[in-house]
């Protein structure tokens, strides 16, 4: 059972910071809590309040024919997938041996002009335009909770609100709102826009607006296999995608988070916030923010202990566990996004390293998530 945290509940428009509440959900509650206070990077995607929209059916929509413009061909082949040095996470390990066959993927996240492409052809609204669905909403809280008032249901997006001053890391709400009226068109909410920034990823989309992006364009989200081998470059036993220098050693290589997080950024890498597609050099295979400026949603559930499961062997093409498992969150199923963001900065969150996996729920928008797709040959 959700204990649900009713000042955030009304203060995020009717959306769940998530926790259990008895029994044995009780002591992985209280486990959760505990990595928390050790693991900043537990807090980066952890208690973000779902939102728990009802997906459109996409199945009227007509894809386009698929075009590998913009795309990069990726030789499959074996990697060892996973971290092996100490800054891995624990969901990070065990390194273990995967091998994908090759595929298309693109070269740049999906802009902002691309995504409004997909939004002309189809008329689709993403969950952040969508008031919150309080008959999915209450499937998730503890029987007889009151509807909150439909003020409260409406359509938001969660956006980064940094403070004035340095604050401890192991609470994300101190730096994320949610704000009616964020959308894609609007990343930071009424009176920001996305006019003049065409060629910026788009963001504040969710994992089922991606996937329904995906489908139009007769591709789909990559697995977190083909995410990471592509991400390498084709280097073995290197820690980001250019080699193993630090992210703030010679000039800048990724959009990331330079100075005090989450109050000061000196934007020594000449972008305070999101960056142009391609404003910094690709890596082996022509891939351009494979680290930082957003996160990119994966087609896999995340599972916390799913390297562990498919450590003996090697595994082909995998496609991830078979449902979500968050110890932090239990009951918020969540996917997998990858690549860290603008806001990656390393007292905090070293997302862009390759191995580096995060997770959210698939209805949640944020503006420093995005996305790429591939395409099987």
């Amino acid at each position: 059972m959700l204990r649900l945290n009713t000042q955030t509940f009304t203060a995020c428009a009717a959306f769940i910071l998530s926790a259990c509440d008895s029994g044995a959900g009780s002591n992985q509650a209280v486990a959760a809590e505990e990595v928390a206070k050790t693991d900043t990077m537990a807090s980066c995607s952890g208690s973000l309040p779902a939102r728990f929209a009802t997906a459109q059916d996409t199945t009227a929509y007509q894809a386009k024919a698929l075009s590998h413009e913009g795309m990069v061909w990726v030789e499959g082949g074996t990697f060892a997938m996973g971290a092996a040095d100490a800054e891995g996470r624990p969901d990070e390990s065990p390194q273990h041996q995967v091998k994908v066959s090759g595929f298309w993927i693109d070269a740049t996240e999906v802009t902002n002009a691309q995504f409004a492409e997909f939004v002309a052809a189809t008329g689709y609204l993403t969950t952040a335009e969508r008031a919150p669905d309080w008959e999915e909403l209450k499937k998730q809280l503890p029987p007889g909770t009151p509807k909150p008032h439909d003020s409260l249901l409406v359509a938001a997006s969660l956006v980064f609100n940094p403070p004035a001053q340095p604050v401890s890391l192991h609470n994300a709400a101190q730096w994320w709102s949610w704000k009616k009226g964020a959308n894609w068109r609007h990343p930071q909410g009424p009176g920001s826009s996305i006019e003049g920034k065409e060629n910026f990823p788009v963001v504040q989309v969710s994992w089922d607006d991606a996937t329904a992006y995906a489908k139009w364009a007769g591709k789909r989200l990559p697995t977190e296999a083909e995410w990471e081998y592509a991400a390498r470059g084709g280097m073995k036993a290197q820690v980001y995608p250019w080699g193993n220098e630090a992210v703030e050693q010679g000039k800048p290589k990724a959009n990331t988070w330079q100075g005090s997080f989450p109050d000061h950024n000196t934007g020594w890498d000449k972008y305070q916030g999101l960056a142009p597609v391609m404003s910094f050099a690709s890596n082996k295979y022509g891939l351009y923010d494979m680290a930082g400026n957003v996160w990119e949603w994966c087609s896999d559930w995340y599972a916390a202990d799913y390297y562990q499961t498919v450590a003996s062997g090697e595994s082909v093409n995998p496609a991830g566990p078979g449902r979500s498992f968050d110890p932090q969150e239990p009951t918020v199923p969540k996917r997998v996004v990858r690549g860290g963001s603008f806001m990656c900065h390393d007292s905090y969150c070293k997302g862009y390293r390759v191995t580096s996996r995060m997770k959210s729920s698939a209805d949640t928008g944020l503006e420093n998530t995005g996305f790429r797709c591939v395409a099987s040959k």
